[in-house]
């Protein structure tokens, strides 16, 4: 199959079939938590998402998605912060990107700190710095930029469902922010 003939909007099983697969296989995701930086590399704030979920609460959130066939994970950070921050939002892509943890979703509650209801995933998580105008994308109601201090004395994170605040808070412990 040829590189091009892979469709890049994420539409390459339809519905039905990745409902099925969602029941069967445990699906490959990036968590990406969006950061500015000082000269230094220090993380400064953290881009929080404001969507509605799935259960019609307003929750904030990280930056997710799955990977998509023979879609590379920079690529597909790429394609998430793009979709979720705007074209402009530029993210610095590591040259060899490793992830600062692994998540493991789970569609029970209590098998681990990660849920989903819709399936078992697996979520490489990762930093990315971004340099450029960002606005919320597609489903997001609202982009806030918050203060690493703010983050920690604030309830914020308590708003953020499935084990996204546990992401943010390694993310912080990770670039000893926290």
């Amino acid at each position: 199959m040829s590189r091009t003939a892979v469709d890049s909007e994420g539409a390459w099983f339809e519905p039905g079939e990745m409902d099925a697969l969602r029941r069967k296989l445990p699906i490959p995701y990036v968590d990406i938590v969006p950061v500015r930086t000082d000269v230094d590399g220090t993380i400064q704030q953290v881009g929080l998402l404001l969507r509605a979920s799935g259960e019609g609460r307003i929750v904030r959130a990280i930056v997710s998605g799955r990977i998509l066939v023979h879609e590379t994970i920079r690529e597909a950070i790429t394609r998430h912060v793009e979709k979720d921050l705007g074209p402009m939002a530029l993210p610095r892509i590591p040259v060899s990107p490793a992830p600062f943890t692994v998540a493991e979703y789970f569609p029970t509650p209590g098998q681990s700190l990660f849920t989903d209801d819709r399936q078992h995933a697996v979520s490489l998580a990762y930093i990315v710095p971004v340099d450029g105008e960002c606005a919320p994308q597609e489903d997001a109601l609202e982009l806030t930029w918050y203060d690493v201090a703010e983050l920690r004395q604030s309830s914020v994170l308590e708003e953020m469902e499935g084990g996204h605040d546990v992401i943010v808070r390694r993310a912080l412990s990770f670039a000893g922010a926290l």
